[in-house]
């Protein structure tokens, strides 16, 4: 390969950029009309525009992206993680076009991708399960019957999804039908599909994982452990490498049953497998993830192993540059740094970055998407960085993570930094009297008071004013952004198509107004207009870099929409009222 397009945006289109620079290819980075300036735009050797604002039009247009890589003479594509990373079709079309593939065989993507099917693998080579449907469910009624008959709680999975996303876990019968609804609408917006499969929820686990790197003569070398158990709404916020207070049999266990499940699907390229490990010591397989892990560079710090590198040297047709499992010889611990607000439930808060002065020193690696004047839209994942800080041991990872935090300082935005700080301080994650954190811990037992952050200046994901211009007679595009236009003298850009006016200071408040919390799409109502609802009832779905926000009733009265399902809104807008 020659030149490698990067399909995603971010940190990680830099992480890729920086690899193709290392490993002696060019890069081309895409961007959607939002990121006209961000940073992976200028980190890369050249950039083009995708012409749209939504990722559905942008980030996930397939067509799209092959015509760029026409256009760039791209010979080469890297997915990254998330976006179009997992979809088989996506893959297929690569090849199908001549380029090469930087990642799992279409064949393997779907195989792995299928969750049912890769269940189905697992007990093929005696991997540990829990118990779970054959297939797909077709109704929440069939969901219940599963928690019925074998017992709450249950895990509704989007069987084509990944990364937490399409993933609800119910612990009451009568929450398993919405919960259901709601993972078959997130798996359809993130994935294209909507089907989800039930299996039987460990109580309190943790979430262990295994990484796994392939070549295309059969090699298969598992990298060690993680663990991952850190999360709130089944996305991870801090992972470390290797996975602490693991016995010898129970990380052996581990790294068989993943080298096993890759060698039987197949498996070429950088992977993930990842496992439940309940508090009583037993392992269930959860899930394969065909792609390259946000949380990979832990695992890079502690076995000196470039996993972006090997991805590209493995679809050049070249052998590992690792023969097997490398013995750790430090310890790492990455801490995703998120434009969200611990204290308002970790709503996500786009906007500008005003300031952005992160830490250095020994044992210290920042890869990050963002700097001081970024712009964090609405529109795509909350995460601004990720800070990964090494240590000879666990007790020196942590002791200088402390100070790597204290250093951090993010303004204009709030951001996860005040849930890092403080987790540091709790003895469930620091270990002295065991480890007790799992996938449920921050909405559980971490109590700890997180201050609200001020509230950012909402940035609207205005769209280029596109013309042209001829350069020696050539037609030429041309896009520019609102602010450079209208300081020329242009015509103010309109808002996106089904954008709504954001609200003004001058707007007198309304009682019983319903005002949106983030700045999103108004996803669903779940209540008429018109309805009669109570106080604390559901009554809308917001969403925002992937996440779904619930609206409740303030009052009990009758709603009056204000504003129609589809629609973006700016955070404080009122998008609704209940009258009495």
């Amino acid at each position: 390969m020659k030149k490698v397009l990067i399909a995603n945006r971010g940190e990680i289109a830099i992480r890729i950029a920086r690899a193709c620079a290392d490993y002696g290819v060019r890069s081309v980075a895409v961007y959607a009309d939002a990121d006209a300036d961000a940073l992976h735009v200028r980190r890369a050797d050249e950039a083009w525009a995708l012409h749209g604002q939504r990722a559905a039009e942008t980030y996930l247009d397939i067509a799209k992206l092959l015509d760029v890589a026409r256009r760039s003479g791209a010979d080469a594509v890297h997915p990254g993680y998330g976006f179009l990373s997992e979809r088989a079709e996506f893959a297929r079309a690569v090849l199908d076009a001549g380029l090469t593939w930087i990642g799992p065989r279409p064949e393997t993507i779907a195989a792995l991708g299928d969750k049912v099917a890769a269940r189905r693998i697992a007990q093929q080579v005696g991997a540990p399960l829990v118990a779970g449907t054959d297939g797909p469910v077709g109704s929440a009624a069939e969901a219940r019957a599963f928690a019925e008959r074998h017992g709450l709680p249950i895990a509704i999975k989007a069987a084509h999804g990944g990364g937490g996303r399409g993933l609800k876990v119910a612990w009451r019968l009568d929450e398993v039908a919405e919960l259901y609804e709601s993972a078959v609408r997130e798996a359809t917006a993130a994935f294209g599909r909507g089907e989800c499969f039930i299996e039987q929820f460990l109580d309190a686990p943790r979430h262990v994982e295994a990484q796994v790197i392939a070549d295309t003569h059969g090699q298969v070398v598992v990298l060690g452990t993680r663990d991952c158990s850190l999360q709130r709404r089944n996305q991870k916020l801090v992972e470390e490498a290797p996975a602490p207070f693991l016995s010898d049999a129970q990380r052996q266990r581990i790294h068989d049953a993943a080298r096993a499940i890759c060698a039987a699907a197949g498996y070429v390229s950088a992977g993930t497998v990842e496992f439940l490990l309940s508090r009583g010591g037993q392992i269930s397989f959860l899930e394969v993830n065909t792609r390259l892990q946000v949380e990979h560079p832990v695992t890079e710090e502690t076995t000196g192993v470039d996993l972006v590198v090997e991805q590209l040297r493995v679809a050049d047709g070249l052998p590992l540059g690792i023969a097997e499992t490398p013995a750790p010889s430090r310890h790492s611990i990455e801490f995703r740094i998120n434009a969200e607000d611990p204290g308002r439930g970790y709503l996500p808060t786009p906007g500008l970055v005003r300031e952005f002065a992160a830490p250095s020193g020994p044992g210290v690696r920042l890869d990050t998407g963002v700097e001081s004047g970024s712009t964090i839209p609405g529109l795509f994942d909350s995460m601004m960085a990720k800070l990964v800080v090494t240590g000879h041991t666990r007790e020196q990872a942590l002791a200088r993570a402390r100070r790597a935090l204290a250093e951090f300082r993010i303004e204009g935005v709030a951001s996860v930094l005040p849930f890092h700080r403080a987790v540091l301080e709790e003895r469930d994650f620091t270990g002295e009297d065991g480890f007790r954190v799992h996938t449920r811990w921050i909405e559980s037992e971490f109590a700890r008071r997180v201050a609200l952050a001020p509230r950012p200046d909402s940035a609207e994901d205005v769209p280029l004013l596109r013309t042209f211009i001829e350069v020696d007679g050539r037609r030429v595009a041309l896009g520019l952004p609102a602010s450079f236009a209208q300081g020329l003298g242009a015509a103010a850009v309109a808002p996106p198509a089904g954008a709504s006016a954001p609200a003004t200071a001058n707007e007198a408040p309304q009682a019983g107004a319903v005002h949106a919390p983030i700045t999103g799409s108004l996803l669903a109502w779940k209540a008429e207009d018109g309805a009669t609802v109570k106080a604390g009832e559901v009554i809308a779905v917001m969403e925002a870099m992937k996440m779904e926000t619930q609206l409740s009733a303030p009052a009990d009265g009758v709603l009056r929409q204000q504003v129609a399902a589809g629609t973006l809104v700016q955070a404080g807008q009122a998008v609704g009222r209940v009258v009495s």
